[in-house]
């Protein structure tokens, strides 16, 4: 499988990114796997990133975190300008049921949302459904 350039995990809880992380390294979906505590952050590392040639073709991103939450995140990245925007994958992994968020997350350029713990069953669903990849045998 073509490994992923690089995953963007956007999210304040840091057990979580931890997991997180593990997972995608042990899956190998990709060599480099960024990790960002708010939107703030994420942003300012999608624009280091692609400046360096490198953008995240993933971005799972929380939507309740300090600083800067998920929907903030979405709103600012909206009026970013690079290269490879259009190709971007950007999915929800949040806790939230609340049917409010899920229909304000459909008015963003997302590919959907998912609830929390991330699965290895979900990465092989994202991989499949978003880039046409499967998980390593």
């Amino acid at each position: 499988m073509d490994k992923l350039s690089c995953v963007l995990l956007v999210d304040d809880d840091t057990t979580t990114n931890f997991v997180n992380q593990m997972l995608l390294e042990d899956l190998a979906v990709t060599d480099l796997v960024l990790v960002a505590h708010n939107g703030r952050q994420a942003l300012e590392m999608i624009k280091g990133q692609c400046d360096r040639g490198c953008c995240p073709e993933l971005i799972l991103l929380d939507i309740n975190m300090p600083v800067m939450n998920g929907f903030e995140f979405l709103e600012a990245y909206e009026r970013l300008a690079f290269g490879h925007k259009q190709s971007v994958v950007i999915v929800a992994l949040t806790t939230s049921m609340n049917p409010g968020d899920m229909d304000r997350l459909n008015t963003f350029s997302t590919q959907g949302y998912l609830n929390k713990p991330l699965t290895r069953e979900m990465v092989a669903s994202i991989l499949q459904q978003h880039f046409r990849r499967e998980l390593p045998g």
